[in-house]
């Protein structure tokens, strides 16, 4: 049985540290040194009698204390009784370096079994690893890493983890003015994995965000607590989700996989955990460096100036990208800004304010604080730096000034974009910083870190989400399909209108019913997956005899028939589906039904449980949202309906979580306002 781990607090912000091994042992020990740390550092080895000046202790019982974090830079089966060792003793935590664990498996018989003995050898001593380097914290000076780094001390910031040793390293020479407080990676989170660490940094009150490189998610439970945690504390989670599956996709017999797809999955419950998305590593930390200085923003509006044309349609063409809106200026915006840049200047957002106010600082505060009074969640001003070792960066460094000024005469939030990344010096970005301007490098990365900090602060306006089904995994037995007729009924009896209907066995009985239905009339052949391609759908039959002869005609592929009342011309053809992911466990599909599904990229995830506004919103941000609105003077759909028919599929899905494997409802069709959203067809798969 797994025993929970301890408090990681000892470990990550230790008081003493002891260090195991040679030469990478010793590197731990030289960072400690030349970044200040305080505490004890404690070598031990069997056989040298002092390293860089300090005493070595012969084995963890010859230790003076239990030490707060030990660095345990040997071979595997050494690690793993050096674990057991400190854990008996009450040491407060360790970083496994050595490999040849569960990452190995491949290539290693007993990879699997050295890993679980390591675990075991743990107890409930938290371990970090194993095959990683270790963590940097850059607070305390505290360093369980055997390499350089490009870091340096800090009283305040962000930290970043991943399961990534490298990555973490190229992390580690940044130059664009993010403040580092903790550098932490994870390896192959045997005990611990990256959602824990990320809970514990949290908790540090000189810690403002944290960014995460997640390669797979170690634990959907650890990452609500973090979500949770984050929201409670006012400090946001942003990631980079790499990967597009954490396991294989299940065999499916309709649409519904398809549309959603693991990755998709995933940024789907991210987004209802309120944690932010990125899809690069400059982003992610253009993404940190918002959030350290400005946290989560209100909303996606923001401003953009700059002295050059071609730099504001770079803005302008970049915003189709992203969600963000560079909203239109106020009235009271325009004279102030016209006054102060002259008649020449076109008064818009993105802003082009030419060159006449150039190297005057006055006259640029004064026009930069009338863009800061417009309400933006954000205003950018674009300024790529001469070279430092060939030009003069004065009046540049001017404008820095005039945005200061600005951003403090209106109390606004306000970064300088650097088009080119490159052209944004490391002392420029640390001098903003350090007074409250964002130095973003790179315009997409920009715009990419205001759609991530707009997003998380949507999240956090909403209520906090209820808790998610658990796990992706359901009960045994064989999968099995219900009938069309099966399905609906089941689906009727949570809340979802479906046409009158009736089953048979025979043509004759097929055309007996449809007279006792009423004309027209839909006939379908049962037992046939795909019926549209099997020729088993007849639709606007409008008499017995019709639906005597089509029912002759499918009889070779049916086992018997469903008769249902035609459906009116709907409005919309939609398509609602459900699928059990591996990780996130059942999840609600809905986008454009129909023919449609093939043609259209138009769909939206719900993770479960889901709540009314979160069903509006993910509606609302489908294309087809416009023939619903009553597209070019049609009729508009019955939007509430359609609402009222995402919920009770969802509904449905989380009563039957334990055995659902896949529900397709296509088309739903919604019918004009006032007249419902009715389902048309329907699948359902689940384990006996």
């Amino acid at each position: 049985m797994t025993q929970t781990p301890r408090s990681l607090d000892r470990l990550i912000r230790p008081k003493s540290i002891a260090v195991f091994g040679g030469k990478e042992a010793r590197r731990v020990i030289e960072q400690c040194d030349k970044m200040g740390f305080a505490g004890d550092i404690w070598p031990v080895h069997p056989r040298e009698d002092q390293i860089l000046g300090r005493r070595c202790y012969r084995s963890v019982a010859d230790l003076p204390g239990a030490p707060d974090a030990s660095f345990v830079g040997v071979n595997r089966q050494l690690t793993i009784d050096i674990i057991a060792a400190l854990s008996a003793r009450g040491a407060g935590g360790a970083v496994c370096y050595a490999s040849g664990f569960r990452e190995a498996a491949s290539e290693l018989d007993d990879g699997n079994d050295m890993q679980e003995a390591l675990v075991a050898a743990a107890g409930d001593m938290p371990i970090v690893g194993p095959n990683c380097y270790g963590f940097i914290n850059m607070l305390d000076g505290a360093l369980l890493w055997p390499d350089q780094h490009g870091m340096q001390r800090v009283e305040r910031g962000v930290a970043v983890l991943t399961q990534s040793s490298n990555i973490a390293c190229n992390i580690s020479m940044q130059t664009r003015g993010l403040p580092l407080a903790y550098l932490m990676t994870a390896g192959n989170q045997a005990q611990t994995g990256l959602s824990d660490i990320a809970c514990a940094v949290l908790e540090d009150p000189r810690v403002t965000a944290v960014g995460l490189h997640i390669e797979g998610f170690d634990s959907i439970a650890a990452l609500e607590r973090l979500a949770t945690r984050a929201r409670e504390l006012g400090k946001p989670v942003v990631t980079l989700k790499v990967g597009k599956s954490e396991a294989a996709q299940l065999a499916t017999v309709s649409h519904t996989a398809s549309l959603a797809g693991n990755d998709r999955v995933s940024s789907a419950l991210l987004a209802r955990l309120g944690i932010g998305r990125v899809d690069t590593l400059p982003a992610l930390l253009e993404t940190l460096k918002l959030l350290h200085v400005a946290g989560p923003l209100e909303s996606s509006e923001i401003s953009s100036m700059s002295c050059s044309g071609g730099e504001a349609s770079l803005m302008a063409d970049a915003g189709v990208r992203y969600r963000v809106n560079f909203r239109a200026l106020k009235e009271e915006q325009r004279r102030p800004l016209k006054e102060s840049l002259g008649e020449m200047v076109t008064i818009a957002n993105p802003l082009d304010y030419h060159t006449f106010v150039w190297g005057n600082r006055e006259k640029q505060t004064t026009a930069f604080s009338a863009m800061m009074k417009g309400g933006y969640a954000l205003n950018l001003i674009v300024l790529d730096f001469p070279r430092q070792d060939r030009c003069d960066a004065a009046d540049w460094v001017t404008t820095c000034d005039a945005v200061i000024d600005a951003a403090n005469a209106t109390s606004a939030r306000a970064g300088i974009v650097a088009s080119l990344g490159e052209n944004m010096p490391e002392q420029t970005a640390l001098s903003l910083m350090a007074a409250g301007v964002i130095p973003f490098f790179g315009i997409d990365e920009a715009l990419a870190a205001v759609e991530t900090a707009a997003g998380i602060g949507a999240a956090w306006a909403r209520p906090a989400p209820p808790k998610l089904l658990n796990g992706g995994v359901s009960g045994g037995g064989n999968a099995i399909t219900l009938s069309e007729h099966e399905a609906k009924t089941e689906l009727a009896a949570s809340g979802l209108k479906v046409p009158p209907g009736t089953t048979a066995s025979t043509p004759q009985e097929a055309a007996t019913a449809a007279e006792s239905l009423g004309f027209p009339v839909v006939l379908k052949g049962l037992g046939v997956a795909h019926k549209t391609e099997a020729g088993a759908v007849k639709l606007n039959l409008a008499s017995s005899a019709e639906v005597l002869s089509a029912a002759e005609g499918m009889a070779a592929v049916a086992s018997g028939y469903l008769i249902e009342k035609m459906v009116a011309k709907p409005v919309a053809e939609l398509i609602i589906g459900a699928m059990r992911d591996p990780v996130a466990g059942p999840v609600l599909t809905i986008g454009a039904g129909g023919i449609l599904v093939e043609l259209l990229d138009d769909s939206a995830i719900l993770t479960l449980p889901t709540t009314p506004e979160l069903i509006r919103e993910a509606i609302d941000g489908l294309k087809i949202r416009k023939l619903l609105d009553g597209y070019r003077g049609g009729p508009k759909g019955d939007f509430a309906a359609l609402a009222d028919a995402v919920a009770a599929a969802a509904s449905y899905v989380v009563s039957n979580a334990s055995n659902l494997e896949e529900l397709d409802i296509n088309p739903l069709m919604v019918l004009p306002e006032g007249h419902g959203a009715i389902a048309a067809d329907a699948l359902i798969r689940r384990r006996n």
